[in-house]
């Protein structure tokens, strides 16, 4: 399986080292790309932002690979429905799936619209770091569930 995440901005010194330690268990288990593209400062407005962010967003995309775009008015899934998810797009033949993390004001409308799913972590906010950091454990959680072994308690 390969997974490519699509994120605005770079991660901080805060966040890194946990990036790294789900980064270093996942492998094992899949491909993992990771593109970034330049965080537009809000001070050009939340929508120009957005819209900038998306033009880089767009130049990165792969063919052919699932897109699945982190918004907060997705569907929620818990460990186990993402891994059921996730297991139902391999089974007809999907191996490619990116993931597109937007920075502090989320993603572009048309970013959106060409996902083929939205997948929302929580109705609660997350800074976008963190939300990072969040969606690398649960890939790394719904690939152990599926395959039956322990980590998920």
């Amino acid at each position: 399986m390969k997974l490519t995440l699509v994120c605005v901005g770079r991660l901080s010194k805060e966040y890194q080292a946990v990036w790294r330690r789900y980064e270093a268990l996942l492998r094992p288990y899949a491909d993992v790309e990771v593109l970034e593209v330049s965080e537009v400062p809000l001070s050009t407005g939340e929508e120009s932002a957005r819209a900038k962010e998306a033009a880089a967003i767009s130049g990165l995309l792969r063919k052919g690979a699932y897109t699945i775009a982190l918004d907060s008015r997705g569907q929620q899934h818990s460990s186990e429905e993402l891994s059921a998810f996730l297991a139902d797009k391999k089974l007809y033949g999907q191996s490619h799936f990116q993931f597109i993390l937007g920075g502090a004001s989320g993603l572009d409308a048309k970013v959106l619209e060409s996902a083929n799913h939205r997948w929302s972590l929580s109705r609660a906010t997350f800074p976008h770091q963190m939300a990072r950091c969040i969606v690398i454990e649960q890939l790394y959680r719904a690939i152990r569930i599926e395959r039956g072994e322990p980590y998920h308690h």
